[in-house]
């Protein structure tokens, strides 16, 4: 955990996940003061609108924070590697595509290069060419996942036992119980996502938030299996109708039409669930309350440190 945090500069060995089109600075900002490592998603921003985020996150905090480009999603992939340079940002992820090409580049003007993968034969991959770090995702995950479907609880160990550079576990995790369990299993730290959007420094629609908090165990369902586009989001009206037409054969194009990020702004800033669908990890079910992301992420650290150390009479955790 230790190499970890000194390896990205932070106190906790907590990162956010890359929330694209709905990233801002405010959470962001929030995480990285917080302790933990704020990420800004690229999704398919243009770079001045990235531009502009990076800036005002720079503004609200004097601590380390994250860009993470998803390669194939956004059409702007060679622009945002060139803002992280200009900008002098510390850590990148890449995702949703080959990160070979843009990896030298990066480490060469000092970025940390994090890597998200979804099976043991990427993860090997993406050490061979250089990553700092691996996000190893299950696919309990919200949003976009791999259509592997694989689960954070069998591909942490696996990842783990075929990789020597430090693994973060993503997936259903959002408390200091997941916290404690990734690291038993052999990560060295934690990815959050939809935990963080239940916070008060969220700037997402109330009705987002008050979703999560009702959400029960079985309130996500999977879009795009169908189609190979596996995407994790909480059951609604818009989401329902979207199940609907794949049971009768949604072609490709219009699943991709559907499920375009105006669709996703729609529910996450908009609330509208009529016409827009809100991204969700199954961890939903655990969301109880809504905390500062101060007060989660202190949190998260004193239940890991109880649960390992005086139920499993683990070493001290040194964080």
């Amino acid at each position: 955990m230790k190499h970890i945090c000194e390896l990205l500069s932070i106190q906790y060995p907590i990162i956010q996940g890359g929330m694209g089109n709905i990233s801002n600075a405010q959470l962001a900002a929030a995480v990285s003061n917080a302790g933990g490592l704020g990420t800004i998603g690229c999704g398919t921003m243009t770079p001045a609108q990235v531009e502009a985020i990076i800036l005002e996150t720079k503004a609200k905090t004097k601590n380390s924070f994250a860009v993470n480009i998803p390669i194939n999603v956004s059409p702007y992939t060679e622009e945002m590697i060139s803002l992280v340079l200009k900008h002098e940002i510390p850590v990148v992820s890449l995702s949703a595509g080959n990160p070979a090409p843009f990896i030298p580049l990066l480490q060469e003007n000092n970025v940390k290069v994090i890597v998200i993968v979804a099976s043991v034969k990427h993860a090997q991959k993406a050490e061979a060419q250089g990553a700092d770090v691996l996000v190893a995702e299950g696919f309990e995950a919200a949003g976009i996942n791999s259509n592997m479907e694989l689960t954070t609880f069998t591909l942490i160990p696996q990842i783990s036992r075929h990789v020597t550079i430090p693994v973060v576990a993503a997936g259903g995790i959002g408390d200091g119980n997941g916290l404690a369990a990734a690291l038993m299993l052999g990560a060295v730290g934690v990815q959050l996502g939809t935990r963080l959007i239940a916070t008060k420094e969220a700037p997402f629609h109330s009705s987002y938030k008050q979703r999560l908090l009702d959400a029960a165990d079985n309130e996500t369902i999977i879009l795009g299996r169908s189609i190979g586009q596996v995407r994790r989001v909480l059951k609604a009206p818009y989401a329902d109708r979207i199940i609907e037409l794949e049971q009768s054969g949604l072609a490709p194009e219009q699943y991709s039409k559907m499920t375009s990020e105006d669709h996703h702004i729609n529910g996450a800033i908009e609330g509208d669930a009529e016409n827009g669908f809100m991204n969700s990890g199954q961890v939903a079910g655990l969301i109880e309350h809504i905390p500062t992301v101060k007060e989660l992420l202190e949190g998260m650290i004193k239940d890991a440190r109880t649960q390992m150390e005086d139920r499993v009479n683990y070493p001290p955790l040194r964080f």
